[in-house]
């Protein structure tokens, strides 16, 4: 609503809609999404059985926070599943990691991040700010890969092998490579749904970047129909599209300042989010 009255003023009043999303919308929306393109181009079979597609498509332990789970991955493990004491203490072990991961740490961090956000303007410092910004980063990333593996905790001992959605994204030595183990599943839906079926990087440089740039833009659109996240898509989409562009003189950086410059870039990034 507020993306339409900034196009077109007094066009809705927000008094008049009030429009309540069921939870985890957007995550069930791409795994169905993924499940029809996915039988459509005939790489799995339809379900037959209600029952199985519906405990699919609204899967507790991932609804909220994902991972963001394709039907192929667990087909076979909704027909029948092996739980054994082995993937039960798995399944508790990580799950006790990522609740430690979200009450331990990203509350803690979180709490001191409220704090620099709620200075008035111009009375934040700048180390408070800095301060603020890296517990906030940080917070993020213990947050929602702590909710990951408690799905992921929960799946396993459910009998449901979920797919790994973090991999220590902020060690990452560029763009690229961090969009490559941050919300695994989500970027490869995003590649294998929509940037190769707009032709990836078959059809030429312009193409390729401008195919990024669409990418990214509806990347930020799915975690929130609000500018501010369009403008958080579309900043990584133009990095991307830099790295691309230079890749010879990235290659010569050397790899600590690449580390230092991805650091900075996704920290910078979360001020938009």
């Amino acid at each position: 609503m507020q993306a339409i009255n900034v196009l077109l003023p007094n066009t809705l009043e927000s008094s008049e809609v009030n429009i309540s999303l069921p939870l985890g919308v957007s995550f069930y929306v791409f795994q169905a999404a993924s499940y029809l393109i996915d039988v459509y181009r005939k790489e799995v079979a339809p379900s037959r059985n209600i029952i199985n597609f519906g405990c699919y498509l609204t899967m507790f332990p991932q609804l909220v926070a994902g991972p963001i789970v394709r039907y192929s991955q667990i087909a076979d493990e909704l027909i029948t599943r092996h739980i054994s004491l082995d993937n039960c203490a798995y399944g508790i072990s990580r799950f006790i990691i990522g609740l430690a991961k979200k009450i331990l740490i990203a509350d803690t961090l979180g709490r001191v991040a409220d704090a620099a956000f709620t200075v008035p303007n111009g009375a934040l410092s700048a180390e408070g700010a800095w301060i603020g910004l890296i517990c906030y980063a940080f917070q993020i990333y213990f947050d929602f890969s702590g909710y990951s593996d408690m799905a992921i905790g929960i799946g396993r001992m459910l009998g449901f092998t979920f797919p790994e959605n973090f991999n220590y994204p902020y060690s990452a030595d560029s763009i690229q490579n961090f969009w490559k183990r941050w919300h695994m599943s989500l970027s490869t839906w995003f590649q294998d749904y929509l940037y190769i079926p707009l032709g990836g990087n078959r059809k030429g440089t312009l193409r390729t970047y401008l195919n990024l740039i669409v990418v990214f833009l509806l990347c930020g659109f799915w975690h929130g129909a609000n500018w501010t996240f369009m403008a958080w898509g579309g900043y990584y989409g133009v990095f991307l599209v830099l790295e691309r562009a230079f890749p010879s003189f990235y290659k010569r950086i050397p790899k600590l300042l690449k580390h230092i410059y991805v650091i900075v870039i996704v920290f910078g990034g979360w001020v938009l989010f």
